[in-house]
């Protein structure tokens, strides 16, 4: 079998650098180079991208030796029916490290062509660090990296406002933009640089805030022999996903004409506002995962598929996102209904093996982050609790007993709730307590939810009669009584 390379496919043309990338990863490839690939096929877009490797190991040698290609895998399920893609992305055109080749990253910024930049280096990549000098080649944080970048490009243009940069960070942190920008601004005034490039950083360069999502997973080694056969080609970079993808970007209409994705099918939207896009993704998609997870495994269900496949539980999930979620969001119908419809359709993807357990991890700290909001925005505006997010807080609380039905559940959150939960089904079980005064002790206590939620009208009551329902009548009887 032919390594994948620009030797061994043909038609491929160069393409102009127009797209500098900190980070290879997988997810980078899987969704922003697939991405520009698709802008490249379907638009006149004709962008090239530069990898630069932003951090000192590794030197992306597998990148190198097959010339910037690479294969990415799509599954999952769209319009209710079970898809697959392969796509060959040829975009990326070159490959910089910032390390072992500092002067050819910096030559990048005299490149006319090059006018946007992508980012994902983890959310503790945005950061300043007062180690990081001038003439410190290469500073160690990537935003003191990207503001050498800048300010060569600033003095090699002579501050010229069609030459600044339209960034696009991916990493995972609320107003990533906004918060990229006032970092390099803190390296500018740490380093005493000329206040016009601050003034040039501020008015002819734009930091775009966004938030992606998709399901990136890696190398499929359990299906790689059966891909790269269809492929025909030996592909060391083949990186699999699920099919849906999201990305939306706070960005003005200059940003949005430079960018085509409207011509595109890709799913893309341009917003004023990210903050209720983000809430939307909060109280539906996780959500439903911090939701699913309680009352699942106390049905006996390992994975996410399954709990899908289970009509009790689906129901349960399908319902309290469609008729409690949905009602707090700020959204058109239509907008909420897709959107749902969407992450159902990525929780029965057969390809994802996500575990019930694993996404456990803090499931306290989640239900106040993702659930609580919904439950009080729900109540204020129907004056009644939501009965399945209840049921879900309900399933929470007998979860975190770390036993169901004789089988040890492994708790996974931090020492101090996990031994409150302890301390307090050990009194029950010892008969120094009882189940109303448990629910009471747990739900009132502050340091678990952030407040006490016995000061919400009917929710301990509401909360012990379905823990009595679940342990007397099962949890799918009890989910079928709501």
């Amino acid at each position: 079998m032919q390594k994948l390379n620009r030797n061994t496919v043909e038609g491929l043309h160069p393409l102009p650098l127009k797209i500098m990338q900190f980070g290879g990863g997988n997810f980078l490839r899987a969704f922003v180079d697939w991405m520009v690939q698709v802008l490249n096929k379907e638009t006149d877009f004709s962008a090239g991208v530069v990898i630069v490797k932003p951090t000192e190991r590794g030197d992306y040698s597998e990148l190198k030796s097959q010339d910037g290609l690479f294969t990415v895998v799509l599954d999952g399920i769209k319009n209710g029916e079970l898809v697959a893609e392969k796509t060959i992305v040829d975009c990326v055109q070159k490959v910089v490290h910032s390390y072992n080749e500092w002067d050819a990253y910096l030559a990048l910024a005299e490149n006319p062509d090059l006018r946007f930049i992508v980012s994902n280096t983890t959310e503790a990549g945005i950061k300043f660090n007062s180690d990081d000098q001038y003439n410190t080649n290469p500073p160690q944080e990537f935003p003191a990296k990207l503001t050498r970048w800048l300010y060569h490009k600033f003095e090699f243009f002579k501050g010229d406002p069609a030459k600044g940069c339209i960034i696009l960070p991916c990493e995972l942190i609320e107003n990533n933009g906004v918060e990229l920008r006032r970092v390099v601004l803190q390296y500018a005034d740490h380093w005493g640089v000329n206040n016009d490039f601050k003034t040039w950083i501020n008015t002819s360069n734009y930091f775009c805030s966004t938030l992606v999502d998709r399901i990136v997973s890696g190398f499929p080694k359990e299906r790689a022999d059966e891909i790269l056969a269809e492929t025909n080609y030996a592909d060391e970079l083949l990186v699999a996903g699920e099919y849906y993808h999201s990305w939306v970007i706070a960005g003005d209409e200059m940003v949005q004409q430079e960018l085509p994705f409207s011509q595109t099918d890709l799913n893309v939207e341009f917003v004023d506002d990210l903050g209720p896009y983000r809430e939307m993704k909060v109280r539906i998609l996780n959500g439903a995962h911090t939701s699913m997870v309680p009352v699942g495994y106390l049905a006996g269900i390992r994975f996410v598929k399954e709990a899908m496949d289970d009509d009790v539980v689906s129901n349960f999930v399908e319902s309290l996102l469609k008729e409690e979620s949905a009602k707090t969001l700020d959204f058109p119908l239509e907008v909420k209904q897709k959107f749902i419809a969407a992450v159902l359709d990525r929780f029965r993807n057969p390809l994802l093996k996500h575990q019930l357990i694993s996404i456990s991890l803090n499931s306290t700290s989640k239900f106040v982050a993702r659930l609580l909001p919904t439950l009080k925005d729900y109540f204020a505006k129907e004056g009644v609790l939501p009965q399945r997010i209840v049921f879900g807080l309900s399933a929470l609380i007998r979860f975190y007993k770390g036993e169901f039905d004789g089988e040890k559940i492994d708790l996974n959150d931090d020492k101090v709730v996990l031994d409150f939960f302890s301390s307090v089904y050990s009194k029950l079980e010892a008969g120094e307590s009882s189940l109303p005064i448990a629910v009471e002790n747990i739900l009132s206590n502050s340091s678990i939810w952030g407040e006490d939620l016995t000061l919400i009208n009917g929710l301990a009551e509401a909360v012990l009669n379905n823990i009595q329902n679940i342990e007397s009548k099962g949890i799918r009887a009890s989910i079928q009584l709501l």
